[in-house]
């Protein structure tokens, strides 16, 4: 750690999210050609909104919608209408032809579902709209072939088509663009060059076997994990510690697969590929988090089991109530068929979706892009909030910070002028700003693990690091290098026939709207804690700056994945606020996970909410707006549940000792009010 920079971790003993490395069943994963096997769908049943991503809702949606006009003009509901209208003999089969293709072809994919529900034993909404129009349909029939007056044609159509509205919006709403683990499988190359004795072979990914050793060229991916046994050089590892700045690897040194090789040229032994090297791992801990998160239920699951049980409970006793006062069993049946219905209100299927559209609209508009409402349930509940350091509360960008005098800048930038490195780009950038006249260099060489070298104006000049220094016993001010190290900056020395003549330092600026997001989210009781891959020194400099005390450093993606996974044990609500690769698995183990929206695609397509602007003050705007989305959430349960509290027991016949007795009709009028009651409310929510 003499030189600033965090050593790399032998991949060997790279732990997992439990603490223990798992190596990935291949069945699960395949890596060879950067694509995701299928994964078992058995362990993602209760993600609702997973599961049915592809299905056509929109298309069942208003192919169901076109036949039930039909049959609404051929219901009871139409009054005299109908009889002026769709009256003709056989219109009774008509309508059952159109209500079973709506049935089969709409309604299925709740049945479907329902299904898994029940076979978890954790009936939710999809049970409860099963029961509602398989209950319809079979009675409908009976009703068709024994010519009793009554049936629920109408009811079983309109319930099936309010429900694949209510998806569809919701699907609309949250629909996610892509597939984080295919985004991580896209980090390796799909080959590498093997070397066998002075012959070099291209090989495929997938053939490389442990023991073999690989050529890395200069800017190239590394493709395995590996130890270095030839070479030095510069590596850009910001996927796996987040930290920005190159490591300096020499002989021995481990490397990653996925990370980025600098200047030098590399022989690396494998020592993981394939199911075994760390992308593969880190895919590995995305996934199970995945299936971890997808277990939790959501508001209206839970409402939607009561409300299955007590129509169950409240029919049966219906049934056997009217069966022992009127031993009439059609009548019975009758009474207990209309409670069953009746329970799964039309107004429930709507009454989450219409809120989740009109929030998800409310914060697209300002830069928030929710992509997961389970999000917004959840940050109500959001205790601690941890934080990635660089690319979040940082700009992840080096600029320079400080520097000797305009002369040694001016030569330090001009030797640096060709060079791709992100470090020697903001040493340019900064000079051109200062309009300094720069200079012609000529060979200018890479000095590998080191820095570079040149000439200028017929002088030789070399640009490197304290530990070169140190190395080559020059003298330097090593109080001034670790004061600036300290806090966080990347130091460079000019050196011309063994002095030092000066040095320009760059470190990563925090972002402006950082210590505002701390303050904001201490006021709201939420606890704050930074969870980063850079090392202490520069994390715990930027933390005191910004006021976090919750500082946990110099971690891999296992590292944060097994603190937050903590958290959750202890019983915090926790969001994740990350923009890397890094970030990934705790993102997606998060109760919430918050993606900067300039991060890499792999944290974006693993995060719940999406910060569009990059602003991370847009947390706050988050919350409060998640805030106010709950409560919209809240009442229209109320509106659409609660319109069972009227309906059921009236449905069953409380109070028909004075005559008053719901009629299917009356219920499906009492329905539709509720619709638009709950419709109505969800458009009342505002930014």
């Amino acid at each position: 750690m003499a030189d600033g920079k965090k050593e790399s971790m032998d991949m060997s003993d790279m732990k997992m999210a439990d603490g223990k490395k798992e190596s990935m069943d291949m069945s699960d994963m395949k890596m060879a050609d950067g694509k995701k096997e299928s994964m078992d769908m058995s362990d993602m049943k209760m993600a609702h909104e997973s599961m049915m991503m592809s299905a056509d809702f929109e298309k069942k949606f208003w192919v169901s919608l076109v036949l039930t006009i039909p049959v609404l003009f051929m219901s009871d509901l139409m009054g005299a209408l109908k009889t002026a209208i769709l009256v003709f003999p056989g219109s009774q089969w008509l309508s059952a032809v159109l209500a079973s293709i709506i049935f089969f072809y709409g309604g299925g994919i709740f049945i479907k579902h329902a299904r898994m529900e029940l076979q978890m034993r954790k009936p939710a909404m999809m049970s409860l709209i099963a029961m509602a129009i398989i209950v319809a349909y079979l009675y409908s029939l009976f009703t068709l072939f024994t010519n009793m007056k009554m049936d629920f044609w109408l009811e079983l159509t309109t319930l099936i088509d309010i429900m694949l509205l209510g998806h569809w919006l919701e699907q609309k709403a949250t629909s996610k663009a892509s597939d984080s683990l295919e985004q991580m499988a896209a980090l390796l190359p799909s080959e590498a060059i093997v070397l066998h004795g002075d012959m070099q072979m291209k090989m495929a990914l997938s053939d490389i076997k442990i023991g073999q050793t690989v050529l890395v060229g200069a800017g190239e991916k590394v493709p395995v994990d590996g130890k270095i046994v030839d070479g030095s050089s510069d590596i850009n590892e910001a996927m796996v510690t987040g930290e920005s700045r190159p490591v300096a690897k020499k002989l021995g040194d481990q490397v990653i697969g996925g990370s980025l090789n600098g200047n030098g040229s590399l022989k690396v032994l494998v020592t993981g590929t394939g199911q075994s090297g760390f992308v593969a791992q880190v895919m590995d801990m995305i996934a199970k988090a995945q299936q971890q998160k997808s277990k939790s239920e959501s508001l209206a699951d839970e409402v939607s089991s009561w409300l299955f049980y007590i129509a169950l409970v409240v029919g049966i006793i219906t049934f056997i109530s009217w069966y022992m006062f009127t031993k009439n069993f059609d009548t019975a049946l009758e009474r207990l068929v209309t409670v069953l219905v009746i329970a799964c209100p039309h107004a429930l299927g709507l009454a989450i979706p219409l809120v989740i559209a009109r929030s998800t609209s409310i914060g697209a508009t300002n830069g928030l892009l929710v992509r997961n409402r389970q999000a917004i349930e959840n940050a109500t509940k959001i205790d601690t909030i941890a934080m990635d350091k660089t690319g979040t509360l940082t700009e992840g960008k080096f600029i320079v910070s400080e520097y000797t005098n305009d002369q040694v800048l001016t030569i330090i930038a001009s030797l640096e002028t060709n060079s791709t490195h992100p470090l020697a780009k903001s040493i340019v950038s900064f000079a051109n700003q200062k309009k300094l006249s720069l200079l012609a260099a000529q060979n200018v060489n890479a000095i590998a693990g080191v820095g570079l070298e040149g000439d200028i104006n017929g002088k030789h000049y070399q640009l490197v690091s304290a530990k070169y220094l140190m190395d080559q016993h020059i003298v330097f001010d090593e109080k001034q290098n670790h004061r600036l190290a300290d806090q966080g900056n990347s130091l460079s020395y000019l050196v011309a026939d063994t002095h030092v003549l000066g040095f320009v330092a760059q470190g990563d600026l925090i972002r402006p709207q950082s210590k505002a997001l701390i303050a904001g989210l201490k006021k709201l009781a939420i606890n704050p804690v930074m969870l980063t891959g850079d090392n202490t020194g520069s994390a715990k400099i930027v933390a005191d700056q910004l006021g976090i005390t919750d500082i946990h450093a110099e971690l891999l993606p296992a590292d944060k994945d097994k603190i937050v996974a903590q958290y959750i044990k202890e019983g915090h609500k926790i969001a994740m606020v990350g923009d890397g690769i890094n970030d990934a698995p705790s993102l997606t183990r998060a109760d919430i996970g918050i993606a900067i929206g300039a991060g890499t695609d792999v944290a974006v397509d693993s995060a719940d909410v999406v910060l569009v602007k990059s602003d991370p003050a847009d947390i706050l705007r988050f919350l409060k707006l998640a805030k106010k989305t709950m409560v919209k959430m809240i009442e229209n349960l109320w509106w659409g549940a609660g319109y069972n509290l009227i309906a059921i027991p009236l449905a069953a016949g409380l109070l028909a000792p004075i005559g008053i007795i719901l009629s299917p009709a009356v219920g499906a009028a009492i329905m539709a009010l509720s619709t638009l009651v709950v419709a109505l409310n969800a458009m009342t929510l505002k930014a």
